[in-house]
């Protein structure tokens, strides 16, 4: 499988050219187009995290239920895919340690990869996101999605971001959602709300906006339906 992620970052799609039999897992409705030979199955995926209760358990994530699995034939076929909002795509190879992914941040995987739903504790529930995170485990590519570009940071030690902007992390870190600075009435008075204070040592992947931000500013300007 050949790779390249076109026209980051404001509007990364990513290109992937399949050799022979080979499949892609992507988030349903995440095609935009692809060569006649594949072969397209929706699927509530097989093993670890699949079935209906995995794909219940996606839709707790703000995932889709279903997922689309393409395979290509006996001749190389071409795929593109993109994320419902506008912003960038990064691959991240998975190699042993479970990626921890923010709800519908995940775009894509290979064969090899495992999506389950991991806990995150009651403490996500006060900062206004989703208590409930993917975690893919085992080897392979997954294909993550942002609402703007995407920055990756080498922790070792303590990194602090808004709840709003992570978009994944291996699970090496560990975190606790907190207030930015020493007063919560500052931290509220100023705008910043919760943010996650990570700490020990592995990869985290950042979006520069928020979604949730975004939204409260548009929603609040559309007319009433």
């Amino acid at each position: 499988m050949q790779l390249d992620i076109l026209h980051r970052p404001d509007s990364a799609i990513a290109k992937i050219d399949l050799a022979p039999r080979e499949e892609i897992t992507a988030e349903a409705g995440a095609m935009v187009a692809m060569s006649a030979s594949l072969d397209v199955n929706t699927t509530l995926r097989k093993g670890k995290g699949g079935g209906v209760l995995g794909g219940l358990k996606r839709m707790i994530a703000g995932e889709s239920l279903f997922l689309s699995v393409f395979r290509s034939g006996s001749a190389s076929a071409e795929l593109y895919l993109a994320p419902k909002l506008m912003g960038d795509i990064v691959a991240y190879p998975l190699n042993g340690t479970d990626l921890v992914i923010q709800s519908t941040a995940y775009l894509a995987s290979t064969g090899g990869v495992n999506l389950d739903l991991g806990f995150q504790g009651f403490q996500s529930l006060f900062s206004g996101e989703s208590i409930f995170w993917l975690t893919a485990s085992g080897r392979g590519l997954v294909l993550l999605n942002a609402f703007g570009s995407v920055y990756e940071v080498d922790v070792d030690g303590e990194y602090i971001v808004d709840t709003g902007n992570i978009v994944a992390f291996e699970n090496t870190l560990s975190f606790s959602i907190t207030k930015p600075g020493s007063s919560w009435l500052g931290a509220f008075a100023g705008g910043e709300g919760f943010v996650c204070r990570f700490k020990g040592k592995g990869k985290l992947y950042c979006q520069t906006h928020s979604a949730r931000a975004f939204g409260q500013i548009v929603g609040s300007r559309l007319p009433p339906r």
